[in-house]
């Protein structure tokens, strides 16, 4: 039986190649998008060799803001693996069970928020530096505007783009207001709602599918013994 946690990375793993593939042709517009060179539809590698001042800039901005891109995408999957890592899925608990359980947990409550907090601010500079990209990308399509594919393209990339990034957004947003782990990946929109089985069990010595939930529970029960026993 394959591992959990492997699992959630092979999947983690899979969906970003998909979604690096769209957010490059998202952002590379003056590339992919089809152009007029004189009656015809220029090639990709005439769109890399146009060398006119503004055609030269957009492609800048574009590259700019893939690389913005890709800085995102290096601190999404570091807070993914972080969070497959120590805290885990329990479809049999709610979404923000986490919130009580990790309370016993400062360190890993501490990086948890840390993690979301960065994971937000970087998608807000992405986000900004990509509306910069579309609003320069508007000159240029004018000017070198082919047919409606020259519209459509551009109206079908850069929406696969803004998606991800509200998704992102979302996900960053609702972590950090409801103090919890939302993943980014795993859809619909996983929240790591329980501390990691393996974590659990290498910290206190056990090898049972206990929780930190029971184990919070056991130390109430004990609490409430004691205090029953006292005169």
């Amino acid at each position: 039986m394959l591992d959990v946690d492997l699992v959630q990375r092979l999947k983690v793993g899979g969906i970003f190649l998909l979604e690096m593939y769209k957010v490059g042709v998202g952002c590379m517009l003056s590339l992919f998008v089809p152009q007029a060179c004189g009656d015809e539809i220029c090639t990709l590698k005439q769109n890399y060799e146009k060398t006119a001042g503004y055609n030269r800039s957009a492609l800048i901005a574009n590259s700019v803001s893939l690389v913005m891109f890709t800085i995102s995408y290096i601190v999404e999957l570091k807070r993914e693996n972080w969070a497959i890592k120590y805290l885990d899925v329990d479809y049999d608990k709610p979404d923000n069970s986490l919130k009580e359980i990790i309370r016993g947990e400062p360190v890993l409550d501490k990086r948890m928020d840390r993690l979301n907090k960065i994971y937000y601010y970087v998608l807000v500079g992405t986000s900004g530096l990509y509306v910069i990209n579309l609003g320069m990308m508007g000159k240029l399509l004018y000017d070198d505007y082919h047919s409606m594919s020259t519209v459509s393209c551009t109206g079908s990339f850069s929406l696969l783009v803004l998606m991800k990034l509200y998704n992102s957004l979302s996900v960053a947003r609702v972590s950090i207001k409801q103090d919890e782990m939302r993943s980014a990946f795993l859809k619909e929109f996983t929240s790591f709602n329980v501390l990691d089985a393996d974590y659990v069990a290498k910290k206190y010595g056990s090898q049972s599918d206990q929780t930190m939930t029971d184990y919070s529970e056991d130390a109430d029960n004990s609490d409430n013994e004691e205090s029953e026993a006292r005169p």
